[in-house]
């Protein structure tokens, strides 16, 4: 892994989620890392090497906004760019007021993925 690009690790239950979405942040010229669960993604070696975490909302067991607040409690807050296939209108605010940089709507286009990421670097 390069220093000169950034980690971004994405966490969903997804397969084919983890299979594609790794590729796309590789293609915006990032590190990527992809984990199954909250659980896996929190036993990673290198947590704090992570400088934007791309994350599902509903997954079983720990869920997204669960992991983003234990990663608080921890004291390793990571820029946190949700993903769901859940269209709820009331969801984005409410978790951009709980302190993600973005939640987008799968399916979402290359562009709204880059411009989420710039955000969240830009914050880190």
């Amino acid at each position: 892994m390069k220093a000169s690009h950034p980690l971004i690790s994405i966490v969903d239950d997804d397969e084919s989620v983890r299979e594609s979405l790794p590729d796309l942040v590789r293609e915006l010229g990032f590190c990527a890392e992809a984990f199954s669960s909250a659980e896996e993604f929190l036993a990673f070696d290198r947590l704090d090497w992570t400088r934007c975490l791309i994350l599902d909302v509903a997954m079983p067991g720990m869920t997204g906004p669960e992991l983003q607040r234990e990663l608080e409690r921890r004291r390793q807050a990571i820029p946190t760019i949700f993903v769901t296939a859940h269209r709820d209108d009331t969801l984005r605010p409410r978790l951009v007021a709980q302190g993600a940089i973005d939640c987008l709507f799968k399916p979402f286009t290359d562009e709204a993925l880059q411009e989420a990421l710039s955000l969240a670097l830009r914050a880190n």
